[in-house]
């Protein structure tokens, strides 16, 4: 089993950048919608603390806690837009240039008994 370096996120500037760009549009988006964190909270059935450290924008914040509140405040839809292959530009033109594709090799098999 191959096991990957752990990274500090807190070393990446940039994405703590993001990831409290994110938290600060959650944290309006709940605002608006006139809910207080216990409120969200409650409904998503996450902790306080966790709806604070996702405004906040840590990023060590678990993906699928990310995922739950924008679902509970309904802005789940514009997710298909992350990381969309068709408007990802430089994978386009990458896949273009190479050319190459992956190719199996049917295996044969045998049904005589």
């Amino acid at each position: 089993m191959l096991y990957m370096k752990s990274v500090d996120l807190k070393t990446k500037p940039e994405i703590c950048r993001l990831a409290e760009a994110l938290g600060g549009r959650i944290q309006i988006a709940r605002k608006r919608r006139h809910l207080r964190q216990v409120d969200l909270a409650g409904v998503t059935g996450l902790s306080r603390s966790a709806i604070q450290s996702i405004e906040r924008g840590e990023p060590a914040c678990l993906f699928g806690n990310v995922l739950l509140v924008l679902w509970t405040l309904g802005l789940s839809d514009s997710l298909d837009l992350i990381a969309d292959p068709g408007l990802d530009d430089t994978g386009l033109a990458l896949a273009i240039k190479d050319g190459r594709r992956r190719v199996r090799v049917r295996e044969v098999i045998d049904n005589d008994f």
